[in-house]
């Protein structure tokens, strides 16, 4: 039984990780679709790339750093015959799980600073983030490192910092390294002219529809099984999971103005902000959580863009940054019990965490992409970002056949 137990969580986490690692898809899809046609290779690629070096990173260093655990022994002992290690590889599908996550935050930062980043610059900065930085903020809540947990949080506050699936782990802060990398580069040429905002429409609807679709197919791997055993997984995340996103859709519809690109992003926005107390909300509380996040990014996605001239092309700053903050802040509202949730958090502690996960991403955000810039440059030549970052980067565009006919490539 102990046997069947320990098999059936290896299969059951496998399948969280592989549903996780197909959200990536999406990330790349929702930025092909947003960008303009001529950067549509480079969105591509770039997500592919900074999963592979980031799966890299994470497993010779930063897994290391947040949880302490190295690899770099025999194969029978990683597989469950050396000490620290559960049997039948479940350690090396936890992994897996948890690196889907840690690739996740160069794929937000992607989309703010999409069009006008040389690739080598941003392949280093990713192994910066996911090697050294990332697992400071995961190993300090996810595995108590550094003792603010017990040492700050619980009796300074009353409860423990509480992140299910990542709100502020993985959303907030790579939504606010995002904020940082973008003010590091700058707008792009055109976007703004002197007090006007020029917006650039985006390539496609259908692949940005795509790609949010697939991101709200793997959300319920990277929600329901943060569990990460079949003994702890619960019901109520999948149905808190569901009712945030259908809020930030119907929300985003209305605030939006039946705006494609809002809708889209509003599902994903209520995602976002569930994420952190999908376990012990109550479905109303999540259903008011999501339909938030879904304003939050409307709202802020238009502020930031047009009036504070932030120049964010997916908005990953508003989607990810605001609503993953939202979410960690709700978390301490909704999962109270007067509020109909399971308890076992305070709203000072939510407030706090919150805003410290968030912090730490901004400055990690400034100082990475300061040091890349000022060590080997970040932004693409005006020339090259004129002709477009597939042909700049990779000498090839989306449709080689026609561009070739054509006589553009």
């Amino acid at each position: 039984m102990e046997q069947l137990q320990t098999g059936s969580d290896v299969f059951f986490l496998l399948m969280g990780a592989i549903l996780v690692f197909a959200m990536h898809g999406g990330f790349a899809f929702l930025e092909v679709g947003t960008v303009r046609h001529k950067n549509q290779v480079n969105a591509l690629v770039k997500i592919m790339v900074d999963f592979a070096i980031s799966t890299v990173m994470y497993f010779f260093i930063g897994y290391g750093i947040a949880y302490g655990v190295s690899f770099l022994v025999s194969a029978e002992a990683i597989s469950g015959g050396g000490k620290g290690f559960d049997p039948q590889g479940l350690s090396l599908v936890k992994f897996f799980f948890l690196c889907t996550f840690a690739a996740a935050i160069p794929a937000i930062v992607s989309g703010g600073i999409a069009e006008r980043a040389r690739f080598g610059p941003q392949c280093l900065a990713t192994a910066m983030l996911v090697g050294f930085a990332y697992p400071l903020l995961e190993g300090a809540v996810w595995n108590k490192n550094f003792g603010l947990q017990a040492g700050f949080f619980a009796p300074m506050l009353g409860a423990e910092f509480k992140d299910f699936a990542g709100s502020v782990v993985v959303h907030a802060f790579g939504g606010w390294v995002a904020l940082g990398a973008i003010w590091r580069l700058g707008a792009r040429v055109g976007r703004y002219d002197r007090d006007r905002s020029i917006a650039t429409p985006p390539s496609s609807i259908p692949w940005l529809a795509m790609g949010s679709w697939m991101l709200c197919i793997g959300w319920f791997g990277f929600n329901v099984m943060s569990a990460q055993s079949l003994k702890a997984i619960s019901g109520l995340v999948a149905i808190n999971s569901l009712m945030a996103m259908v809020g930030g859709i119907l929300a985003a519809l209305v605030a939006g103005r039946n705006d494609p690109g809002f809708v889209h992003n509003g599902a994903l926005a209520g995602l976002v902000a569930v994420c952190a107390g999908s376990d012990i909300m109550h479905p109303v509380g999540a259903l008011v959580t999501g339909a938030i996040a879904g304003v939050i990014f409307v709202q802020m996605f238009q502020l930031s863009t047009n009036t504070w001239k932030i120049d964010d092309v997916l908005g990953v700053w508003a989607l990810h940054g605001l609503c993953g903050l939202w979410g960690g802040i709700a978390c301490g509202l909704f999962g109270l019990t007067a509020f109909g949730g399971l308890g076992g958090v305070t709203f000072g502690s939510q407030l706090v965490g919150s805003l410290l996960g968030a912090g730490f991403g901004l400055v990690v955000g400034v100082v990475i992409y300061s040091v890349v810039d000022m060590l080997i440059g970040f932004r693409l030549s005006p020339e090259d970002e004129r002709i477009g970052a597939d042909l700049a980067i990779h000498k090839i565009g989306a449709n080689p056949e026609v561009e070739v006919r054509s006589g553009r490539a």
